[in-house]
Formats: structure tokens, C-alpha cells, sequence
């Protein structure tokens, strides 16, 4: 066992402090890492603050992760000392399933294994990237191709969950030359959204609240930015869009977004809002639209996210911080005070 340095909330909805939390040893198919940065995620937000309910504490938060290989098990073929990995949102599966054969291990049966707050088979509660070092199995360890090495590293880290939320549904709903996609809200999620969709060949409209960020939206490779409360501008929509991907988790007027789908298009929920969704059996059944759903991604899909984003050029957009300014980044990110994600330099744990 590895007693290593990390940062923790010691209770629901305490601030989180410089604790030492417990590595397993490595086994025959895990990779030991040494953490170069761990991104914020706003799940790390609720999840500390004990918004979504039923968590062990102490915590250690963390689900976007890169860093060094500095030891492998014995069975270990896919991964070597020395090489730059990430961890993204899991850590484990039952490997069993038909989702897990098919490389969806997101959608596990029996339910993945978190990064943190999670029971693992071991019994023991999964900790997450807030720390100096983590040892994952092998299967949930995925390269970080050279072209997202050296400078780009810090900016990479988000891409371990906010790339791949958005990849996966752009992915799967075929996403390509001439697609019309529009993502609603610029934030941590929907701007890295913007570059993928942008890479992908679609013909992207950001939805925001405002206009404060289309400057950004615009460079990020949207053609469009509408305000929301823009009544005209919003009318001049309807029946547009192929594709719509929500990012954020408050209760929207889903009606009124599923008018700018097109016949056969889909809404695609990525945020989780406190109160269920509503929404008319007319605005779907009129003209076969479909209101869906998506979490993560599976480890092959993962892997293939970085691939493109590499190929592409594609990183977050971020502000690197210290571990003592977790706490007040917290703040800054419930009061959209970033632009876009906070990447934590593992160093100063």
C-alpha cells in the first residue's frame, strides 16, 4: 500500500484540505501513475458539496487525469514506465456484460466503477486525481498521444471527461460534413463541444443566455451564436437543426429547443438537472423527433476521442491553479467565473 498526498473534503460540504489518502499495491493488471494535473469538473462540485446524495467521506475528488506510468503489473501489455496516460471518469467494470464486450463500459450492466466516491470489487471506496498518485487498472488507462504532450498536457486533462461527453453523442448521432449542430451553453462542456462538432465538418450554433462569449464561440469554430432570450433570432431556427446537445444542468424550456429540430432530429440531455424534464407529447410525435440521452464514453471511445483531438488540434481551453486555490476555484466555477476549466498542477499537492 502507497500512502500519498492528496486534497479532500473530510465531510459533506466541507471545504477540502491537504489530507494523505491510501494507493492499493499494484497487481498483476494495473498501471501505478505518478499525476501530472487533475482537471475540476463541476460533478467534482456536486459531489463535494453533497448534492447528489448517498457519499462516504473523506472524498478526494478527480475524474480528469494525466500523468506518468511509473510501474505496471505483470500482465500489463497496453501501457509502460514512462508513458503519459490519462484516467478518465472510471476506473473499473464488471468486464462481463454485453456493454463491456461491446466497449461501452460506461453503460456497464452492474454499473462502472467511479473514480471516486465509488465501491470498488476490492471493497474499498475509489479516491479520486486530487492526489499525487493513482493506480488503475490497465483497460481504464488510455495514451495521450504525443501531438497532447509537453505544453499542451495541462490543457488536455479536461478532454478525460468534457471531451469525451461531448465526442460520444456527436459520434454516435453521425455527425459530419453539413450537419447542423447546435450546442446549448458555452461553458467547460459545450465549448470543447464547439471545437469537436467544428472538426467534425458540422455547421455549429452555440446557444447561450447572452452574447458575452460568441468572440469565443466564433474562434472556437461555431458559424453561429444566438442569445436565447433573442425571440427573432430564435424563431429564425425553427426546424433547422439536426442535432441539438444540451450541457447545462438547469431545467430549460425543452419545448421551445426541440421547435429548432428539424423532422427526425434529436435533443440530446448531457446535464442532469435537480427536477425532472418536461416535455409535450406533440413536440416530439409532430415530426419524429427524439429527446436522448448520454454519459461518458467507453475506454475504445476514449481512446479514439484523443486520437482526433490530437489530429485536430483540439484542447480546452483552461486556467491552471494551485491545490490551495481549490476551494475558491469551487466559487468561481458556480458563478461561471472561468473561462473555461480549471486544470490543478498535481505538484502543489
Amino acid at each position: 500500500m502507497l500512502n500519498v498526498a492528496a486534497y479532500a473534503a473530510p465531510a459533506a460540504g466541507a471545504p477540502l484540505e491537504k489530507t494523505t489518502i491510501t494507493r492499493r499495491d499494484v497487481g498483476e493488471t494495473d498501471v501505478a501513475i505518478e499525476i501530472t494535473y487533475a482537471g475540476i469538473c463541476h460533478s467534482d462540485i456536486h459531489t463535494v458539496r453533497d448534492e447528489w446524495g448517498q457519499m462516504t467521506y473523506p472524498l478526494a475528488p478527480g475524474h480528469e487525469i494525466v500523468g506518468t506510468v511509473t510501474q505496471v503489473g505483470s500482465a500489463v501489455s497496453t501501457h509502460k514506465v514512462g508513458d503519459i496516460v490519462g484516467v478518465g471518469c472510471m476506473v473499473d467494470s464488471c468486464r462481463r456484460c454485453q456493454a463491456c464486450e461491446d466497449g461501452l463500459e460506461n453503460y456497464c450492466l452492474d454499473g462502472n466503477i467511479g473514480t471516486y466516491g465509488a465501491m470498488g470489487y476490492d471493497g474499498e471506496m475509489t479516491q479520486g486525481g486530487y492526489s499525487t498518485h493513482i493506480v488503475v487498472e490497465e483497460r481504464f488507462v488510455v495514451r495521450i498521444p504525443q501531438a497532447l504532450q509537453g505544453d499542451k498536457l495541462a490543457a488536455t486533462t479536461p478532454l478525460l471527461c468534457a471531451g469525451i461527453t461531448l465526442y460520444s453523442p456527436l459520434r454516435h448521432w453521425g455527425v459530419g460534413p453539413g450537419t447542423k449542430v447546435g450546442i446549448i451553453g458555452m461553458g467547460g462542456l459545450g465549448h470543447v463541444g464547439v471545437k469537436i462538432a467544428a472538426a467534425m465538418g458540422a455547421e455549429v450554433t452555440v446557444l447561450s443566455h447572452s452574447l458575452a462569449k460568441k468572440d469565443d464561440g466564433l474562434r472556437f469554430g461555431a458559424t453561429r451564436y444566438v442569445a436565447t432570450s433573442d425571440e427573432a433570432a430564435m424563431s429564425e431556427l425553427r426546424g433547422s437543426l439536426d442535432l441539438i446537445i444540451n450541457t447545462v444542468s438547469v431545467n430549460l424550456p425543452l419545448d421551445d429547443y426541440l421547435a429548432l429540430l428539424r423532422y427526425d432530429g434529436t435533443l440530446v440531455e448531457l446535464g442532469a438537472p435537480t427536477n425532472p424534464l418536461e416535455v409535450a407529447g406533440f413536440s416530439l410525435i409532430v415530426a419524429r423527433k427524439a429527446l436522448a440521452g448520454s454519459c461518458i464514453g467507453g475506454m475504445p471511445e476514449t481512446q479514439e476521442m484523443l486520437d482526433f483531438c490530437a489530429e485536430h488540434g483540439i484542447t480546452a481551453e483552461i486556467e491552471q491553479i494551485s491545490a490551495e486555490d481549490i476551494n475558491a476555484a469551487y466559487d468561481r466555477v458556480v458563478a461561471s467565473d472561468v473561462r473555461y476549466r480549471f486544470v490543478i498542477d498535481a505538484k502543489t499537492f
